[in-house]
């Protein structure tokens, strides 16, 4: 399971005010508390949204029940995860695209810009193997950003698993808006700015998180971990990034105060950094596979 390290955070009322990129709270950064209190601790500390992650929680998988919660709380639901993890296999049942179609009409539903989501796992050779082509068509029918998350090897007894299909790196894949994952560039070994330089303007979604290089995916508190995240932050800010910063760090193992602190220091950190440099900077190139929509074969799966 995910962790946090063990600084404390700055009071939530230290944190710089809202930059014009907005910083959501994933809920599955208060696990195990639940999608209503994530709710509340998004509003209390001010962060700009939430991510939905579609969970056991009925909560999370009832747009009516998320529509509530967000006017009664006065925050925007901003993304939806769909259940692609291995741990939501049976959530909205087995088929996996039906997840991906009823994320999708819940972010409908619930004026959500964004649906995140996993590559295939290896054993799901159907679904990968028209998965970039049903990405697309789903993308130019629902008018929903589906942004495919980076994911890492999975490594056992000196042995390295490839658990993904096509692959765990979205960089050469011909997907048009990825999520890039913090956490998971560390588990994987990978070059976190390279991958932002490499993806280019298909950048649409981030998850901020640390960690130290573990095999384990850790999602430390931003600063505590060794990927580049203030740089990152201050790129895509740079860049005038049209996404979404989402945090989404472990805190199962801390209690409330703590858990609250965590969260106030993440979000800290991230309006730090995205205030840090500003649209006067000159932008990376530009990769070139970003015209990969025009190459693509358009097909139902």
């Amino acid at each position: 399971m995910v962790r946090v390290g063990r600084r404390r955070a700055p009071a939530a009322a230290d944190s710089p005010a809202p930059t014009t990129v907005p910083v959501a709270l994933s809920t599955a950064s208060v696990y195990p508390e639940s999608c209503a209190a994530a709710f509340d601790i998004a509003a209390r500390l001010g962060y700009d949204g939430v991510e939905v992650m579609v969970w056991t929680d009925p909560v999370t998988q009832e747009a009516g029940a998320l529509a509530r919660l967000a006017e009664h709380h006065g925050i925007p639901i901003t993304s939806i995860h769909a259940p692609t993890l291995l741990l939501t296999q049976r959530v909205w049942g087995t088929d996996p695209w039906d997840k991906i179609d009823r994320s999708i009409d819940v972010a409908r539903e619930v004026g959500a810009s964004t649906v995140v989501l996993h590559p295939p796992f290896r054993w799901q050779r159907e679904y990968a193997a028209g998965f970039a082509d049903g990405v697309a068509m789903r993308e130019a029918d629902s008018g929903i950003t589906l942004a495919v998350e980076n994911m890492y090897p999975w490594r056992a007894r000196n042995r390295e698993i490839e658990a993904y299909l096509p692959h765990w790196d979205p960089v050469p894949q011909p997907y048009d808006h990825v999520t890039l994952d913090l956490s998971h560039t560390a588990t994987a070994g990978s070059d976190a700015m390279g991958m932002v330089r490499d993806l280019g303007p298909r950048l649409r979604h981030l998850h901020l998180a640390d960690g130290s290089g573990s095999i384990k995916d850790e999602h430390l508190v931003p600063g505590h971990g060794g990927q580049p995240c203030a740089e990152v932050l201050e790129t895509i800010a740079a860049q005038g990034f049209p996404g979404i910063v989402v945090v989404e760090v472990g805190t199962r193992k801390l209690d409330a105060e703590q858990r609250e602190s965590a969260l106030a220091e993440a979000l800290s950190f991230a309006r730090l950094h995205l205030e840090a440099r500003t649209t006067d900077d000159a932008p990376l190139d530009q990769p070139a596979h970003s015209s990969v929509r025009s190459r693509r074969r358009r097909a139902t799966p």
